[in-house]
Formats: structure tokens, C-alpha cells, sequence
């Protein structure tokens, strides 16, 4: 066990108090972490909640379920789920609280401990397995993937997930390699290709982040999960987002403004406010992290913290 609490101890989960303030507990609230990862959300969303509370737990990554198992398996509050969160209204109907969530919080994209493990895939800074998946029990990897995609589709991942301005020189010398086995082979040959980048950015981020996002269709992820979570929610639950980078974050913008505008109505009909139903409310602007928590955490820099608030 001693393992376990010395990675808790240097785990600081991102925008923690302003999430556990956007959360908007009590100690019998009905709470979803559907993006465990480490569980520095997760502990301080059960400091709160008292024996009636109750909080499920979900995420794809079997490291993050182990961990989780190892924590919570004992506490009868936490309900420890390995799945991907685009499962969630399945979930939660299979234990009778679909629409009876207090609240949600999602933690967008990849965690610190895939990014540090060589073994996972994801990172160019770590040599190891071209990997990349964030379920490790399903699916094809990033190393595979690169085998069966076609040249064009490779140039629109880039671009479209990357946005890699230079999308076509860096697959085309992708594809010159019939495999490509490890992180470091990759980051090297982007590397041949993208001379230039953004100050402190290695060459392969945008590679790197694209591939990712596709091998594990985060995107879609994302897209097929918000309006479930909506549905989940109880009158007055809270639904509390951290993106990382503008992909996400645009998805969320996108969804909590429709939600929150109501009913599409053709802009030349005269409606009134009353009659435009929407089904969510805006809580608060956009939060960033602050200065003192960028001292500390690193990571926290690209992090956009939304909250909404059903209303009906």
C-alpha cells in the first residue's frame, strides 16, 4: 500500500477548490467522477459527502480502476465502474439513478500518470511502446493504427486534431516507414519534418496529441456523453467540465450555450423569453487556474474549468 500513498501524495488534482466549489455538495449528494485518473477529485469529493452520500466512480483505463479498487473498495459510498464515460446514462440506469445525479464532473484528456508511464505511449519526452490507448484492454493501438490509416486521413487527423499547420510533410514521411514500433521513433521522424514550433514545444505535440485523440475517439467521446449527462442530472444538478485544449473546450462551450439559449426557434419568429425552455443554466464564467497553482502544477495551465446548472 505504501506504493499508492506516495503517488497520492504528490498528486495535486487540478482547479480543486474552485471544482469542489462548483460541485455545490451536501453529504447525501449523488455524485458521478466520470474521469477518475488519480482520484485527487474524487478524495476530496468524499471529505464532503457524509454516510447517505454516495459517489460512482468511472474510468476506461484499468490502472485508474486498480488504483480506485485499491483506495474505495471497501467504503460502501463508491461504486468503482470500468467503462468509458460514453456508457454513462447505462450505467446509471442499471442502478436506478438516471436523473437523480446531484452532480458530474469530467476531467477532459489524458492524465499525469499516462503521460509519465513509457510504457502507455502517450508521450514523446518517455522512449516506449507505441501505444497510446487509454483502455489497454481494447481497441487497436497508435502503433497499428498508423499501419491501416491511409495518407489523406492521416493529413485530416493532423489537422483537424492536431491542427498541425504542417499536416501533409508529417504524413507523408510517416507512411514512408511500413512501422513505426516506438515513441521515440515517431517523435524522431515528425522531428525530421517540423523544424520550427511554438517556444518550449517539442516538434511532435501536435502529432502526438492528433494520434491520440483518434486511436481513442475522444472527441467523439465527448460529443456522445454531454447530453447524456444532462439527462442524468436531477432538477438543479450541477454539470462541472475541466477541458485542456480548445477541441474539447469548444465542444463544451457549444453544448452549455445551446442548452442554456433553449429551444431553437427560426431567429425571424417572435418568441419570448418564456416560451425558449432551456434546459440549462450558465454558473459562472470560464475559470482558469491562478497564479499560485501554476507555481505548483504545471499541468494546470491549459485547464478551463465550465459549470451549468439544470433547470428543468
Amino acid at each position: 500500500m505504501q506504493p499508492v500513498q506516495s503517488d497520492i501524495a504528490s498528486h495535486i488534482p487540478v482547479l480543486k477548490d474552485e471544482v469542489l466549489a462548483a460541485l455545490s455538495l451536501q453529504q447525501d449528494s449523488l455524485v458521478v467522477d466520470a474521469t477518475f485518473g488519480r482520484g485527487g477529485h474524487a478524495r476530496s469529493i468524499m471529505a464532503e459527502l457524509g454516510d447517505r452520500g454516495r459517489l460512482i466512480v468511472i474510468d476506461r483505463d484499468p490502472a485508474a480502476i486498480a488504483r480506485a479498487q485499491r483506495e474505495w473498495s471497501e467504503d460502501g459510498r463508491v461504486d468503482i465502474v470500468h467503462a468509458p464515460f460514453s456508457m454513462l446514462s447505462e450505467i446509471l440506469r442499471q442502478r436506478n439513478l438516471f436523473g437523480h445525479i446531484t452532480a458530474i464532473l469530467f476531467d477532459f484528456g489524458v492524465s499525469s500518470p499516462q503521460l509519465d508511464d513509457a510504457e502507455r505511449g502517450f508521450s514523446f519526452s518517455h522512449d516506449g511502446p507505441l501505444d497510446m490507448r487509454m483502455d489497454t484492454t481494447r481497441g487497436i493501438s497508435a502503433k497499428e493504427w498508423l499501419q491501416q490509416v491511409e495518407e489523406h486521413e492521416l493529413i485530416h487527423v493532423l489537422r483537424k486534431f492536431g491542427e498541425e499547420r504542417f499536416a501533409r510533410k508529417v504524413a507523408a514521411r510517416i507512411k514512408q516507414h511500413d512501422q513505426i514500433e516506438t515513441t521515440g521513433e515517431l517523435a524522431a521522424i515528425v522531428s525530421e519534418v517540423v523544424k520550427t514550433r511554438e517556444p518550449g514545444k517539442h516538434p511532435a505535440t501536435r502529432t502526438f496529441q492528433a494520434i491520440r485523440i483518434a486511436v481513442n475517439a475522444e472527441l467523439e467521446e465527448i460529443e456522445s456523453v454531454l447530453p447524456q449527462a444532462l439527462e442524468c442530472l436531477a432538477t438543479g444538478g450541477r454539470l462541472v467540465i475541466i477541458s485542456f485544449h480548445s477541441l474539447e473546450d469548444r465542444l463544451v462551450k457549444r453544448f452549455f450555450r445551446d442548452q442554456s439559449k433553449g429551444d431553437p426557434f427560426p431567429p425571424d419568429l417572435p418568441v419570448t423569453s418564456d416560451m425558449l425552455s432551456p434546459t440549462m443554466r450558465l454558473v459562472g464564467k470560464p475559470i482558469k487556474a491562478g497564479a499560485d497553482e501554476l507555481d505548483l502544477n504545471r499541468r494546470a495551465r491549459s485547464a478551463v474549468l465550465r459549470v451549468a446548472e439544470k433547470t428543468d
